[in-house]
This record gives C-alpha cells, structure tokens and sequence, in this order.
C-alpha cells in the first residue's frame, strides 16, 4: 500500500469520541505528520524572533510571518479535514446535528486570519 493510500486508511481509523469527552484519537502517522509540521513552525517562531533581535528589514521579517502562518494553517487544515471526515460524519450519523453549527464556528475561526 502506498504511503497516501496507508495515511488515508489510518485517518479514516481515527475518530472523535463522544462531545463529553471531547478527545481526537489520531494515528501514529497523523500524529507524526502534525507534529513534525508544528516543530517545523516552532523553528520559524524562533527564527522570527532572531530576525527581529538582529534589526532584519522588517519586509523580509513580514515575509517569514506569512510563511509561518501559512505552515500553521495547513496543519489547522490536515486537522479540520481529519474532522470532518471521522468525528463530524459520526456525530451526524448518531443523530447529533449540533455538530454542523460546532464546525461552522470552527471555520469562521479560521477564516478570521
């Protein structure tokens, strides 16, 4: 099995669990995958920081933010899509639209930015 197909079969293993306890299960890849993203955004934070600290043109230190955000906000989406596709389908399935207004919210969210 390739890599996506084995990634897309894990995601579709992880799930929500009811809204009390209000956990995501996410694979050891998934995990992996986000993580390494969020480490990744960590070390740009610290890289911003540096540029700052070393007077860099602000452009150039505006340029790194957006890359940084923009870091930040594909994991929002692997985490959104993984959401989406297990923990939202199941609560509907359950019967429990509450969760159609919980994701809208949770889009205008992101959409703020």
């Amino acid at each position: 099995m390739e890599k996506k197909e084995r990634a897309a079969a894990e995601e579709k293993e992880a799930h929500c669990h009811t809204v009390s306890e209000r956990k995501s299960h996410h694979s050891d890849l998934v995990k992996k995958n986000l993580v390494t993203r969020l480490n990744r955004v960590e070390g740009q934070i610290r890289g911003i920081k540096g540029l700052i600290e070393k007077d860099t043109y602000c452009d150039d230190v505006i340029t790194q933010i957006a890359a940084t955000q923009s870091a930040l906000n594909s994991v929002a989406k692997i985490l959104l899509e993984g959401h989406l596709r297990n923990c939202v389908v199941d609560r509907i399935q359950e019967g429990d639209m509450e969760v159609v207004d919980e994701v809208l919210t949770t889009i205008q969210r992101l959409m703020k930015k």
